[in-house]
């Protein structure tokens, strides 16, 4: 059994800079991102991960490699979520024609539902329960709050209460096992 799994979400890009919604347009890091990356390795030292796995996406790929892990798979459960109509717009811009849309409970039009997230989160999840040591995500802001309400066995709507920052680290582990967020946005 993971006896911690470190979330880290992938560092600044002009999108999430911008608050735009970036689900599976591949937007590379930003310079300022790139330099947060590279920061992230300091955070990171002495910790060592039996198994990395990264979204596919460049952003997520490269957050890792700046940060000094190599990942030991891709999986594509990790992708953000799937925007659909909703990709590259804001929640400002969304709401000026859904006044009450909220991505947690509404999901987005031709892209993904909240059960469909969840469903992808519980399948990461299991695959890390299996892994022996630390394991390390490296992925997107909305998959990984997503990922964390799994982990506590919690409502995926949960996620939608838990701010995530670009370049930051989060820890999932267990207390007298039980699952917890051990930290968060940090």
């Amino acid at each position: 059994m993971a006896d911690e799994v470190w979330l880290l979400r992938h560092a600044e890009t002009e999108w999430s800079r911008t608050k735009k919604h970036t689900g599976r347009t591949d937007i590379p890091l930003t310079d300022a991102g790139r330099e947060v990356a590279r920061e992230l390795g300091g955070r990171l030292a002495g910790a060592d991960f039996a198994v990395v796995l990264c979204s596919p996406l460049s952003r997520a790929r490269e957050t890792a490699q700046l940060a000094g892990l190599e990942c030991s798979g891709l999986r594509d459960d990790l992708l953000e979520w799937d925007y659909g109509e909703y990709e590259g717009l804001t929640t400002l811009e969304i709401r000026e024609d859904r006044p009450d849309w909220f991505l947690w409970r509404d999901g987005a039009p031709g892209g993904e539902m909240p059960d469909q997230v969840a469903e992808r989160c519980r399948r990461v999840v299991a695959e890390v329960r299996a892994a022996e040591g630390k394991v390390a995500l490296v992925a997107h802001g909305h998959i990984l709050r997503a990922l964390a309400a799994c982990w506590i066995d919690a409502p995926i709507d949960l996620g939608g209460r838990l701010h995530l920052g670009t370049g930051t680290v989060s820890v999932l582990a267990y207390e007298r096992e039980v699952a917890v967020i051990s930290r968060w946005n940090t």
